[in-house]
Parts: C-alpha cells; sequence; structure tokens
C-alpha cells in the first residue's frame, strides 16, 4: 500500500464518517467512488470495503443518538428486517452484473454525492417537512416493510444512496424529526452494512476482497473516528449547521472525485 492509497483512503474514510454521523448516509456514497477512481479497485470489492466500513461508523454513530434519545426504533423495525433480507439479495445480483455495470457503479455513487452536497447547501432538511397521513397503522406498516425491501436491495447492488433515502422515508413517510431519523437511519444501516459486507465477501470471486486488507482496514478505522466525532457534533449543533457541514464536505469530496475518474488519476501504483 502506497501512501498515495493511505491518504485517500484517510481522506474516504473521514469523509465518509462526517456523512454518517451527521446525516446517517452510507459510508459508500464516500468510499467506493474514491477506492475506484484513485486507487482502481474494482467496483464489486470497493462497495464491499464500504460496506464493511459503515458498519462500525453506523454503530458507533447510532450509539451517540441513542445516548441523546435520538432513535425510535419501533416503527423501524420492519423496515430493518426487511432490508436486511433484501441487502443479501441484492448482494448477489450484483455478482452476476457487476461487470455490465461498472461504470454504472464507478458514476452512480458519485452523482449521488454531489447531488446529495447540493440538496443539503441550498435545500436543507428541517423538521417541518411534509408528512404522509395514513387511514390505517396496517398501511403505514406495508409501506415500511416495502421501502425497507427496496432500501435494502439497493444498498446490496449499489452500496451508496441508501442512507439518505432511509431519511427521506422516515421523515416524510413514517413523520420522524430530522435528529431522530438520522439517528435510526443509522442504526438500521449497521444491520444492513453487516449483511452487504458479510454477502460480499462470501460472493467475492476467489475471496479477492481478501487482496485489499490494508485498504479495508485504514477505511474502516477513519470512518470509524470520523462518524464518532460527527456524531458527537451533530447532536450538539443545530440543524442549520448540520446540513451545512455535511453538504459542503460531500460537495468537496464529489467533485475532487469526479476529476479523479474522468482525468485517470490512480495513486494506486502497487
Amino acid at each position: 500500500m502506497t501512501i498515495f492509497a493511505f491518504i485517500a483512503c484517510l481522506f474516504a474514510g473521514l469523509g465518509a464518517g462526517v456523512a454518517t454521523g451527521f446525516a446517517g448516509l452510507s459510508a459508500a456514497v464516500v468510499i467506493s467512488p474514491v477506492l475506484i477512481s484513485f486507487l482502481g479497485i474494482p467496483a464489486y470489492d470497493a462497495v464491499g470495503i464500504a460496506l464493511a466500513s459503515d458498519v462500525l461508523a453506523s454503530a458507533a454513530s447510532s450509539a451517540t443518538y441513542w445516548r441523546n434519545k435520538n432513535i425510535n426504533i419501533k416503527s423501524g423495525f420492519l423496515m430493518m428486517a426487511a432490508a436486511v433480507v433484501f441487502a443479501f439479495l441484492g448482494s448477489a445480483v450484483a455478482l452476476l452484473v457487476h461487470t455490465e455495470f461498472e461504470i454504472l457503479m464507478k458514476y452512480v455513487p458519485v452523482g449521488i454525492t454531489l447531488a446529495l452536497g447540493i440538496k443539503f447547501l441550498f435545500f436543507p432538511s428541517n423538521d417541518t417537512t411534509s408528512r404522509i397521513i395514513y387511514s390505517s397503522e396496517g398501511t403505514k406498516l406495508f409501506m415500511s416493510i416495502m421501502c425497507g425491501g427496496f432500501i435494502g436491495f439497493y444498498c446490496g447492488m449499489v452500496g451508496a444512496g441508501g442512507g439518505m433515502i432511509m431519511l427521506v422515508i422516515l421523515t416524510i413517510v413514517l413523520g420522524y424529526d430530522l435528529k431522530s431519523a438520522v439517528g435510526t437511519s443509522v442504526l438500521i444501516m449497521t444491520a444492513i452494512s453487516l449483511t452487504g459486507a458479510i454477502s460480499r465477501f462470501l460472493f467475492s470471486p476467489s475471496f479477492s476482497l481478501l487482496g485489499y486488507w490494508p485498504e479495508l482496514l485504514c477505511c474502516v478505522f477513519f470512518t470509524l473516528v470520523g462518524a464518532f466525532s460527527a456524531a458527537i457534533i451533530a447532536n450538539k449543533v443545530t440543524h442549520k449547521r448540520m446540513n451545512f457541514l455535511t453538504g459542503l464536505m460531500l460537495v468537496i469530496i464529489g467533485v475532487m472525485t469526479l476529476l479523479g475518474g474522468l482525468l485517470g488519476w490512480n495513486l494506486n501504483t502497487k
């Protein structure tokens, strides 16, 4: 592992951790495009590293939100169960189509990163978001299961964007306030990421993911540090400041990663 590869993992891990701690986003939104664009790691393995990095980061963030009473798992339990099952299926499908979708898996996370950064900067989330009113609790639970299945499958296959979709669903569909939505989102993403990471290690051809253990360890560590620090800050600052810091970080990472992919920067010379 070169010094430049280490710096790329540091950059990706801290950025992903901040995004996780502040907004409950999947670490894969940041880590997978950086690993693919800068280090030339295959998309399937890069997403596996990103999902593995997300496990401890999301767990640490959710613990902080739990201590600050900003988690409401009751309504999200069925969503989490459905997401875990479909995350496993999504990882299996990704193995079958990863060659055909190599370009898609490279640039979709970058696009999501930029879009989310712009969204947080100019269209911040708040506690006054319009919420759907259901005629019965059964309909609400059904929607939770359907949304959880979609998020799990999407995260298992692409590995990015699930946290943001989860945030939208929890605030609009289930009526959570922003901080409770972020706290609940990172708790659910812990289970999704664990399932997706294990699936990709098991499905990885000849366990190729093991060949990237230095990058994996670096990303896991720095994502954990970034997420834990960001979660502590997020539970103390205003919603406006949360949106600004998260948006700025995502835009910077998105632009740098896009340039790296388009210009063919590759820091991994091993």
